[in-house]
């Protein structure tokens, strides 16, 4: 029987998942894979960040914080004639969707003529559009939908009771809030979340729980393995088990089978054979091209060597699942690299 979507997940059935040897949930997970996805091909994305840095939080994790000293200097947002060439070249290249990350709390009111402008612009270009900036508000939500936003990119980070050791400067509530305006704002959700910040198997379980049990389970599931950056709380964070990654990612894909499920930040540290065992686990979405955020990602050239290593394609910009003769679920699309980039977002994505 195909896996069934469910919103009702309890944290010991993931637990259970996770306790399986690794060969048995990696074959689970394959299979729920293949009902729903080709296994051989993988969404190629890219993100261009339009604001850098100067962010007044204090998440653990992130070089974009004001207050940590990490060599990421703050600027301001983007020209908007600036981004739509930085969109125009992503479409050149391939692209069909192009993604705007800013380092905000939360954005002004006075900013978000400004992006909707960036919005309208890169939709008349004939692009799908997504978006990161922050918390927002539902007139915010409804003014990005208006502007011709499609996706919009907001993690929950964590389990909810880890949450507090990472971050005090806003609620988990807050962010389930800017998860709830953007549904009913009618936009698609991309939400996942970072593990090795020194969190127990049982909340890495917590955090899939919470995003499984969301209304609507993520378009994508981006799983940002740690990048540890001098000057932030976390550096010095015990590594997290390369296996035991791989079994988040094992798992994500069992809880929300018909997600897309992505490798995001930390893949620069990562081995051939580490995105090998992700590919095998379910992972069919990868960050692409020279930088992530403020962190380094594998260059292009490794990342086209690897997928002929193992037989992989990228999907292709208007793919169909012939197999179910359905479209492709939300998300799966190519982004090409965009050229001579800007300086990124600190936010993982």
């Amino acid at each position: 029987m195909p896996s069934e979507l469910r919103h009702d997940w309890r944290r010991e059935e993931l637990l259970a998942l996770f306790d399986l040897p690794l060969t048995e949930l990696l074959f689970r997970a394959a299979s729920v894979h293949r009902e729903h996805f080709d296994p051989a091909e993988v969404q190629v994305s890219t993100l261009l960040s339009v604001k850098t840095g100067g962010c007044p939080e204090d998440c653990g994790y992130c070089p974009q914080a004001q207050r940590y000293h990490t060599g990421v200097d703050a600027t301001k947002l983007m020209d908007g004639a600036a981004v739509l060439e930085k969109a125009r070249q992503a479409k050149a290249a391939g692209a069909s969707r192009f993604c705007m990350g800013a380092a905000w709390r939360s954005p002004k009111d006075r900013d978000i003529p400004k992006v909707a402008e960036m919005i309208a612009g890169v939709k008349a270009l004939g692009l799908e559009t997504c978006a990161t900036l922050g918390m927002l508000s539902p007139g915010q939500a409804g003014a990005l939908k208006d502007a011709g936003l499609d996706y919009y990119n907001h993690n929950l980070d964590t389990a909810p009771e880890f949450y507090g050791d990472v971050i005090h400067t806003r609620q988990y509530q807050d962010r389930l809030d800017t998860l709830e305006h953007v549904r009913e704002a009618g936009l698609k959700t991309c939400c996942g979340g970072i593990v090795g910040m020194g969190e127990t198997r049982a909340q890495r379980a917590g955090l899939l729980q919470a995003l499984a049990n969301l209304p609507a389970h993520p378009d994508s599931v981006p799983i940002n393995r740690l990048v540890q950056v001098a000057g932030t709380p976390l550096a010095g964070t015990a590594e997290l088990d390369p296996f035991e990654f791989v079994r988040m990612i094992a798992v994500a894909r069992i809880a929300m089978p018909r997600s897309m499920v992505r490798l995001s930040a930390g893949r620069e540290a990562m081995s051939d054979e580490l995105q090998a065992l992700c590919f095998a686990a379910g992972a069919n979405s990868i960050f692409y091209g020279e930088k992530l955020l403020t962190t380094g990602n594998p260059d292009v050239e490794r990342d086209q060597a690897l997928f002929v290593r193992l037989g992989l394609r990228p999907m292709p910009l208007d793919h169909c699942d012939t197999h179910h003769g359905t479209a492709t679920p939300a998300g799966a699309t190519v982004h090409a690299d965009i050229t001579e980039p800007a300086p990124a977002c600190g936010r993982a994505a």
